[in-house]
């Protein structure tokens, strides 16, 4: 039987997530989660591929989502109402424009210091409309693309495996940054496999695997790079028809609902690898 060990919701797009011990689940994924992406004074959108610092910013969304608290060591937290009636003003995420609503000067001055590059925050509006792709199409806030990243534990184990036969260091889920990490499986990568889910009261469809990138190089601790491991293992056996390096699986919401620890995750179908 697999259950839900791990629920984590990332609030700001790059920055650290929240362990949560159930969530919502809206038809965009979990609750709040992307729901803010910090942006350079162009409304181009900061990734720790290029700003690894953020992942020392510590986001924690109040439940009525009213307000923003941002946490990073060094720095005194601040508080950020978060404001939907402001101006809508264009933001970029890979190259595809999207309208975001910038949530003032003060949690902007505080992005700036600890990153050290001029930065502004901005909220998905409640009108945003987004369709991602994959076998099941639907929608998100600002994630890479689609609603929910699913890893299971023998995914990991069978990577650091791996990784210790060259005589390296595992790395820890959190390089990975799923929403929902799952155990009971005995095999790697069986989330590969699943098509249709319900966990909860919760349906999920598959829509593509997960492409990893720089990102799973970022010591999510410190904010600091730490390479070349998971990427040079995985490039040994992880490669994908599409490019790159698949671990883990990206899901749609089908039907939403409420998701929790030791929910079991149940698989109602089931297809070929797409590796």
């Amino acid at each position: 039987m697999a259950t839900i060990v791990e629920l984590t919701c990332y609030p700001i797009k790059g920055c650290a997530g929240t362990a949560m011990p159930d969530a919502v689940v809206t038809p965009a994924g979990l609750a709040h989660d992307r729901s803010f992406m910090v942006v350079d004074v162009g409304g181009g959108f900061r990734s720790q591929r290029r700003d690894p610092r953020l992942a020392r910013i510590r986001p924690e969304v109040s439940a009525d989502g009213d307000r923003l608290t941002l946490h990073a060591d060094g720095v005194d937290p601040v508080v950020v109402p978060v404001d939907l009636t402001a101006a809508r003003r264009q933001v970029e995420l890979f190259g595809t424009p999207y309208q975001g609503i910038d949530q003032g000067d003060t949690a902007a001055e505080w992005l700036s210091e600890v990153l050290g590059a001029s930065s502004r925050l901005v909220r998905v509006p409640p009108e945003h409309v987004r369709a991602t792709d994959g076998q099941t199409p639907g929608t998100c806030g600002y994630a890479d693309s689609s609603a929910i990243q699913v890893l299971s534990r023998s995914t990991l184990d069978g990577l650091t495996e791996r990784i210790a036969a060259k005589g390296g260091e595992p790395v820890p889920m959190a390089r990975f940054r799923p929403n929902i990490v799952v155990d009971g499986w005995a095999e790697p990568h069986v989330e590969d496999l699943a098509r249709q889910v319900r966990v909860g009261d919760v349906e999920l469809g598959y829509a593509k695997l997960a492409i990893r990138c720089a990102v799973t190089m970022v010591d999510q601790a410190t904010g600091a790079s730490a390479g070349p491991e998971p990427l040079r293992t995985l490039a040994g056996y992880r490669r994908a028809v599409v490019g790159g390096v698949a671990f883990g699986t990206k899901f749609a919401v089908v039907r939403p609902g409420k998701v929790s620890v030791g929910d079991e995750m149940i698989v109602t179908s089931w297809g070929a690898s797409e590796l």
